[in-house]
């Protein structure tokens, strides 16, 4: 079953139960994926709606941040649980020991030595952890270790 069937039969199945809030997540994701559907003219893979849903969470955290700094909490509680429920379609969070190794490995492999090294080293990791790992936070742990720091 593809990543994408999964999520619509999440949406028939709130439906059938009532659950707006989750219903309608599901909702906006899956016309999220059609969006990007018929703007490409493709049909998605798992890959590509992991990288939907990626987007979409990121999108809510930076609106947590705003909402939270413009004192909205309330709007704030709001995305905080839209991003629960996208959260559950992206595969397991590595955890930072994993991401340390990940780090070690990729400069290693690619020879780094300075900050100058940095997006050869972003691109071995990308491939094993995108969508596993929140890559600004990668990139800065990489960039930190790049520095010396």
């Amino acid at each position: 079953m593809t990543l994408k069937s999964q999520i619509q039969d999440d949406m028939k199945t709130a439906m059938k139960a009532g659950d707006k809030d989750r219903l309608k997540v599901v909702r906006l994701l899956l016309a999220a994926i059609k969006q990007v559907e018929v703007d490409e003219r493709i049909e998605l893979d798992d890959a590509a709606v992991l990288s939907v849903i990626n987007k979409m969470v990121k999108q809510r955290r930076d609106s947590v941040t705003q909402f939270q700094e413009g004192g909205r909490n309330d709007l704030a509680e709001i995305e905080t649980a839209e991003i629960s429920v996208l959260e559950q379609y992206l595969p397991e969070q590595l955890s930072d020991a994993e991401i340390d190794e990940l780090i070690n490995k990729a400069i290693a492999d690619a020879g780094a030595e300075s900050i100058r090294d940095m997006g050869k080293v972003m691109a071995r990791i990308k491939e094993k952890a995108q969508g596993r790992a929140d890559m600004g936070r990668v990139g800065a742990m990489v960039k930190a270790r790049l520095a010396g720091d």
